[in-house]
């Protein structure tokens, strides 16, 4: 591979200097857009537009279209976390090791990389397999609206690999958190706070009642955890409330631990603890643990050897954090994270790419493909 750092950064920029939150619809498009272009341009591969609904667009790349099995699906999302705005304020800059903007190193740079890889493998090893690259538009909330067609489109896979970024010191992923999110929403009765309280029901002394009872759910030795993270309720501190709204987040390893969390909460929403108060509970995002299983450690092992020959440093995570890799792990399929350069700073304003990973790790990728044809 003929690796020009200079080619790669000006390929990069335009990716990197559009907003493109989950749900910005136009930015989504233009991400798109450029990679769709930029696989029509290799030449033998097949783009498929995907219909996310309200997310807009996500992008099905095969170089064997007609083939039912997938030998390696390469997953990566479009989206970023960042408002509108954002990339005009903060545009893509770069000093001598590192590279900041917004999405830059989650995920532009990993969509990037495997472009990088699947241009400059031999194209004998891609005869060798059949290949699929899923890019979603709104794996940032959840993948509410492309979790189906990942899915499914996964269930003919024999290996996956996404090409978040390494961590900071250089390490894969091989476990992530599950994560679920609620809205719960309480509905009391007003009464003037001072003439009759006895006549209302407030939704905030409910939710105050939940909120020491999910409290009491964490459990930090199974690594199963909830979090009321937002709320809000009332209208006026002479006013018993008839409104208020928690919005919870649930971290965890175990997917029947969390199972058991589910049917609890759904239960304490048809129980409230006051008489005459209403919950509406909403499960707002949900994505399962991936926990490595036998074949993932294969998977593992042959990721180690190809770094190993290359003189690259690597090491394993696990991380609290979902991804699409939850996805397919929870299908059995063997799946490891991490695969694009090394970045930090995720969701801020620090977020940075690490300049001198960014050709490392795309010879990274080549070398498990090629390995992957054996």
């Amino acid at each position: 591979m003929d690796f020009s750092l200079k080619q790669y950064l000006e390929e990069l920029k335009p990716l990197v200097n559009l907003d493109c939150g989950t749900y910005t619809i136009e930015g989504i498009e233009a991400v798109a857009a450029q990679f769709e272009q930029k696989y029509v341009d290799l030449q033998g591969w097949n783009v498929k537009r995907i219909d996310c609904g309200v997310a807009g667009v996500g992008l099905e790349v095969r170089n064997k279209p007609e083939a039912e099995h997938i030998d390696v699906m390469l997953i990566g999302h479009m989206d970023t976390v960042f408002a509108p705005g954002t990339a005009s304020a903060r545009p893509m800059s770069i000093d001598e090791q590192k590279a900041y903007g917004p999405g830059v190193s989650d995920m532009k740079s990993g969509l990037l990389n495997v472009v990088y890889a699947l241009r400059n493998l031999d194209p004998k090893t891609l005869d060798k397999l059949s290949v699929c690259v899923c890019m979603n538009p709104d794996e940032e909330t959840g993948s509410l609206y492309s979790v189906d067609w990942i899915q499914a489109t996964a269930k003919k896979a024999k290996h996956v690999l996404v090409a978040e970024a390494a961590r900071a010191d250089g390490g894969l992923v091989k476990a992530r958190k599950g994560m679920a999110r609620y809205k719960i929403v309480f509905h009391g009765k007003a009464a003037h706070a001072g003439n009759e309280p006895q006549n209302g029901c407030s939704a905030i002394t409910e939710m105050a009642q939940w909120i020491i009872a999910i409290n009491k759910l964490t459990n930090f030795e199974s690594g199963s955890t909830l979090n009321v993270g937002v709320v809000s309720g009332g209208s006026g501190a002479n006013i018993v409330p008839d409104y208020a709204e928690a919005v919870v987040d649930v971290r965890f390893w175990n997917n029947d631990e969390y199972d058991a969390i589910d049917s609890q909460l759904t239960g304490m929403s048809q129980t409230p603890f006051l008489d005459g108060v209403s919950i509406a509970l909403e499960r707002e995002a949900y994505k399962p643990s991936m926990v490595p299983t036998e074949n993932t450690q294969a998977l593992m092992s042959l990721v180690e050897q190809s770094a190993s020959e290359l003189d690259i440093d690597i090491n394993w995570k696990e991380v609290g954090g979902g991804s699409d890799a939850n996805n397919t792990a929870i299908l059995g399929i063997p799946t490891l994270d991490g695969l694009g350069p090394i970045g930090a700073g995720f969701h801020s304003d620090e977020e940075y790419l690490l300049l001198e990973s960014i050709e490392p790790r795309i010879r990274l990728l080549m070398r498990v493909l090629e390995k992957l044809a054996k």
